[in-house]
């Protein structure tokens, strides 16, 4: 007899859907006992890192990633994770445990109220009717993931799949195409908004995909688009990933966060296209228009709710790898003086321009996105004292290889890390665009998982890896030959300042007790201690060089200072 399971294994087969991470409870045992050999399970020690590798997992394979979680408790606890892969638009499916149907309604043990547990950050809850309607829930949730770029639930019963599947229908299409073409007549409103620019700026954000339609870099589009406009190009602040390579000479920098200083990085330009971004990301707030009066914002993205949303004159909901290969071909060629970006306040003023691309991100003296930080953060220390950040960073970025995946998650340290190290490709620079924490561990697990011949290097600060540090043991178990470089200055930095900014004395203390390459080694992961300049040299000199063959993971716990220059 076919099962309900048979039948969403089937599914779980056609649409690439064969790793399932998870960490299991009892109502998901009738699905994950006896699993056929074609179907691997990835154990995460928490409903967060569960998430947070599948969401890695999907990003490394731009496709849908699978996760299954335990009821309400396994589902509450992923909350977290499941807004940050909302926000940085990953799409996963993920199956949640319930209790056996036939007595849901007394609310047993273990029964969950789920439907509204994830808010509205996943893009599709389904708790289907019987359990013949599960395998088609399922296809469905892939391509509700896929279209939406997010998180699809489905919640199945315990007992749904043992139930029998015969002669059913599967409410799903096998095969949907997604068109991504926009006629000419459409695109004429902004060519012509382009052409007649005076002085025309781009924002990149993590919606240019990491492949166009074509299969060829998502990158390349909107480069060649950058270069026929002769225009700096900005990174959206807060992004989640890398929209545009930043050693490009028309590269500058990250766009500030507040009104004011947002205002000032954009005067000059009558024309602001922002691509996969949202017009725009801010964090604090501050009064007054986004723009300086005159200047008129267009916008092309995918994301429909970053349209609808977005204070724009022009908007197109459109694939945006797509739209920029063929604007790039309809605006007329603007000349090419020698080219320079507004200053930015948050990142200061770019160089004029940059060398030419090398294999390595770091040369000696290294190039830096932005004025270069002050000359005592980048020295070598002292004997005796500790180690900057940027100190770090600038050591890191001598030796990256050019093809690394970099995960950060180092708030008070972010300006340094954009200022330092270049992302050259889209998954150069990956990052919570949710802004909670612990997303830069288990993401990076994922990512090695999906990408294993590529080098993986997750930056992270000590509070940011406290709160995803149960991923390590999945890299351990699972010889993930990531390297963790957690910045370790015992304290959340960031909300000290901001208690200083407040005047007023913060409640919470250091946690100077707290030894990260310790945890690493009780899960099983390796680990190193660093407080000197030689160590550092020493372990990234061994390290980096043979990083993407590298089968067993490394943290590095890099005691740092605590750097009063950080502005958020």
């Amino acid at each position: 007899m076919t099962t309900v399971r048979d039948a969403t294994f089937d599914v779980l087969r056609r649409t690439g859907l064969t790793t399932i991470f998870g960490n299991p409870g009892s109502t998901e045992i009738t699905l994950l006992t006896g699993l056929p050999d074609d179907l691997r399970f990835v154990l995460a020690l928490h409903e967060g890192s569960v998430i947070g590798l599948a969401t890695g997992w999907a990003m490394g394979h731009d496709a849908p990633a699978l996760a299954v979680l335990h009821t309400t408790a396994g589902l509450g606890n992923a909350v977290g994770a499941i807004a940050t892969a909302r926000v940085n638009r990953v799409p996963l499916v993920i199956l949640v445990g319930q209790q056996d149907r036939r007595h849901l309604a007394l609310e047993p043990f273990l029964a969950g109220r789920l439907t509204g547990l994830a808010g509205d950050y996943p893009v599709r809850v389904e708790q289907p009717g019987r359990a013949q309607d599960v395998p088609g829930a399922v296809a469905r949730a892939w391509h509700e993931a896929a279209t939406f770029r997010g998180p699809a639930l489905v919640v199945v019963p315990m007992d749904d799949w043992a139930a029998p599947y015969e002669g059913e229908v599967l409410a799903a299409p096998a095969r949907l195409l997604r068109p991504v073409a926009v006629a000419d007549a459409d695109l004429g409103p902004l060519v012509e908004l382009l052409a007649g620019a005076r002085s025309p700026a781009v924002v990149a954000g993590a919606g240019v995909p990491a492949r166009g339609a074509d299969g060829a870099p998502g990158w390349d589009s909107l480069v060649a688009l950058a270069e026929r406009l002769g225009c700096p190009v900005w990174q959206e602040s807060f992004g989640g990933r890398a929209g545009f390579p930043q050693d490009h000479p028309q590269y500058a920098g990250v766009l500030p966060a507040d009104r004011p200083r947002l205002r000032q990085a954009l005067s000059g330009h009558d024309v602001v296209l922002a691509v996969g971004a949202p017009v725009f990301r801010q964090y604090p707030f501050a009064p007054g228009p986004l723009v300086e009066p005159g200047t008129t914002i267009a916008l092309v993205t995918a994301d429909p709710a970053e349209a609808h949303r977005s204070p724009a004159d022009l908007a197109y909901l459109a694939e945006p790898a797509t739209v920029c290969a063929r604007l790039a071909e309809l605006v007329p060629a603007r000349p090419a003086p020698p080219w320079s970006a507004s200053p930015s306040p948050e990142e200061d003023p770019p160089r004029a321009a940059l060398a030419p691309p090398s294999p390595f991100l770091g040369e000696d003296p290294p190039r830096f996105l932005g004025e270069d930080p002050p000359r005592a953060a980048l020295a070598p220390p002292r004997e005796g004292s500790p180690l900057r950040a940027a100190y770090v960073l600038r050591e890191l970025a001598r030796r990256l290889p050019g093809d690394v995946v970099l995960i950060e998650e180092t708030p008070s340290s972010r300006p340094d890390l954009h200022r330092l190290v270049p992302a050259r490709t889209p998954l150069g620079f990956v990052s919570a665009a949710m802004g909670g924490l612990g997303f830069a561990l288990p993401a990076a697990v994922g990512l090695r998982m999906s990408l294993p011949d590529r080098p993986v290097i997750a930056v992270v600060g000590d509070g940011s890896a406290l709160y995803g540090v149960h991923a390590l043991w999945s890299a351990a178990h699972y010889r993930v030959g990531a390297l963790f470089v957690v910045l370790a200055n015992s304290r959340y930095s960031v909300m000290d300042r901001l208690a200083d900014e407040h005047g007023a004395k913060a409640p919470w203390p250091a946690f100077e007790e707290v030894s990260m390459s310790g945890l690493a080694r009780s899960l099983g992961c390796a680990a190193r201690r660093v407080v000197t300049g030689e160590e550092l040299a020493a372990a990234l000199d061994e390290v980096l060089p043979t990083l993407a063959a590298r089968q067993e993971p490394l943290l590095l716990d890099v005691a740092v200072a605590v750097d009063p220059g950080f502005q958020p």
